[in-house]
């Protein structure tokens, strides 16, 4: 039978080692605590964070033996000295046979404890353990970059959507949470807590704003040493996004003769401006016409953040609601803003006019009316200055006042 026994040391019980017998007849042995100075090492390794486990006991090393040494133990031994987490635990003396004593013997940890010391273990068993079953272990060092992926399609996104990361890592023991972090923030944007053997998780980051575009990355905690502490891995790959947001563009118009408000005269021509506050290369204004037949589009590349559409001859099939929108394609998506308030125009005949001809014919008997006063006028004049006669003279000088055209002599 197996004699077993479980070590127990409580927080800062004594450096000195010691053997002894409980109440119930029970063989215990007490070993240093870990907490604040280690008394493990590793020996004999192609790094520090490889090599034989040693442990200080009396204040000479020994090692542990290898009877039930898995990961469990091998990532409380790396976690123990800062080594991230365990890559292999390694039996048979793996890395070279010890010297002296072997300190414990089947160690059975859970993995969760903060020093190797604190686990429990086989005193007493009928199995021997030799320097030939010295215990080994091959720690990550530091711990493993995670991967960070794109589970969306695309990495254009329009403000109000949502993106999906997934944060990756290969060895999944003792993990804490994962944190998604944006370039140039120190706070983590989304944090999701795991179970310690959980290896992937999804991360999400709703109501996209254009704030959120960006490189972002992620990382994990693992709980270290004590129950209090948790070491970050380091970040992972980068990601970046781009959040488009399209204000609604404004319009105006204006005709080239001057005409009510809402209204172009026919023939006449008119121009519609549509503008919008922010540009993306690429993009384009779609001009839409909605009238009692049916609806007309027309586009014009946003060669600057305003473009004009312009109609050189109104017609009926001019009048109707135009409506200004912007559109761009980015990464392989395409977007468009938000239509514009409606700009409804009319189109009015032009006020009668004369015709030239008509023009002309009054033109030159307004002249031949003139030219015909004027002569009778002169006429008049020279007529009144010959006559003599006060009587007759007063009589013409009457005449020629009530009558502008006509002067009368009388004899």
């Amino acid at each position: 039978m197996l004699e077993i026994v479980l070590v127990l040391c409580a927080l800062g019980c004594s450096l000195v080692t010691w053997d002894g017998v409980n109440a119930d007849g029970e063989l215990l042995k007490m070993i240093p605590s870990a907490d604040g100075v280690s008394f493990i090492r590793l020996v004999n390794g192609d790094s520090e964070c490889s090599g034989r486990v040693e442990v200080l006991q009396r204040n000479q090393w020994g090692t542990v033996c290898d009877h039930g040494w898995d990961l469990r133990e091998a990532d409380v031994v790396c976690l123990e000295l800062g080594c991230g987490l365990a890559e292999n635990a390694l039996r048979g003396a793996a890395f070279g046979r010890g010297s002296r004593e072997i300190w414990l013997r089947h160690v059975q940890c859970s993995g969760h404890e903060a020093s190797l010391t604190r686990c429990p273990m086989v005193l007493h068993s009928y199995l021997t353990c030799t320097h030939n079953n010295d215990a080994g272990v091959k720690c990550s060092g530091t711990l493993l970059m995670p991967t960070l992926s794109l589970l969306s399609p695309h990495t254009v996104f329009s403000a109000g959507e949502s993106v999906r990361f997934s944060c990756t890592v290969l060895l999944g023991h003792h993990l804490n949470d994962f944190h998604l972090y944006k370039r140039g923030i120190a706070t983590p944007l989304v944090t999701q807590r795991v179970d310690s053997a959980q290896t992937r998780v999804e991360l999400t980051l709703s109501d996209l704003e254009t704030t959120h575009q960006g490189s972002y990355s992620c990382l994990y905690r693992i709980k270290g040493s004590s129950p209090s502490s948790l070491l970050s891995s380091p970040p992972s790959n980068s990601i970046n996004i781009t959040v488009v947001e399209l204000h609604t563009p404004q319009r105006w118009y204006n005709t080239s003769i001057e005409a009510p408000t809402g209204s172009v005269i026919k023939g006449h021509s008119f121009n519609i401006t549509c503008s919008t506050e922010q540009q993306y290369p690429g993009g384009s204004f779609q001009l839409r016409l909605i009238r009692s037949n049916g609806t007309v589009r027309q586009s014009l590349p946003a060669l600057s953040p305003s473009v004009t559409f312009t109609f050189s001859n109104a017609q009926r099939s001019n009048e109707g609601y135009y409506y200004c929108l912007y559109k761009v394609q980015l990464g392989g998506r395409t977007f468009m803003s938000r239509e514009s308030q409606p700009l409804p125009i009319s189109i009015r005949d032009p006020d009668p006019v004369l015709s030239p001809m008509v023009i002309s014919w009054l033109a030159s008997a307004l002249t031949f009316l003139v030219a015909l006063l004027l002569i009778i006028i002169i006429v008049a004049r020279v007529l009144c200055k010959r006559e003599k006669k006060p009587s007759a003279l007063e009589r013409e000088t009457r005449t020629c006042v009530d009558n502008t055209y006509v002067a009368l002599t009388i004899k």
